[in-house]
């Protein structure tokens, strides 16, 4: 990673971990993403921005395999997602052979463009939710 992506990395995340994501995980209509924490095994909760297409969840993580959320979904692929203050059970895969790109123009618009601004390694994730 070039010395520009590292400090941008740094600095977006320190900012969404102490300021956006405490507030935003607090907001009825927001999305949330549960995880389990590979080494404490508790759960984690961070807001994503994505769509249900029928009973799949799609979303597009900014820093692909270097998120915190993502490294726990590798660990335990079992998530809960909540949609409109309903949790969902499902699934979550990484999709590095989707284009990223193209899945975010097909997302809701201004988390989209925040994505695209911010991130510098683009991933797919889709989570089959069973419930």
């Amino acid at each position: 990673m070039s010395r520009y992506r590292e400090v941008k990395f740094r600095a977006v995340t320190s900012f969404q971990r102490r300021l956006v994501n405490p507030l935003s995980v607090r907001l009825p209509g927001q999305i949330l993403l549960e995880t389990t924490g590979r080494s404490s095994g508790l759960p984690r909760r961070t807001p994503v921005g994505g769509r249900l297409v029928g009973r799949e969840f799609w979303w597009v993580s900014e820093y692909g395999e270097k998120s915190q959320y993502v490294r726990n979904i590798q660990a335990d692929p079992t998530v809960r997602v909540r949609i409109k203050g309903v949790w969902h059970t499902g699934t979550a895969h990484l999709l590095p052979n989707d284009d990223a790109r193209a899945r975010l123009a097909s997302l809701p618009r201004y988390n989209s463009a925040v994505v695209r601004a911010l991130g510098t390694n683009l991933l797919t994730l889709r989570a089959d939710l069973t419930d």
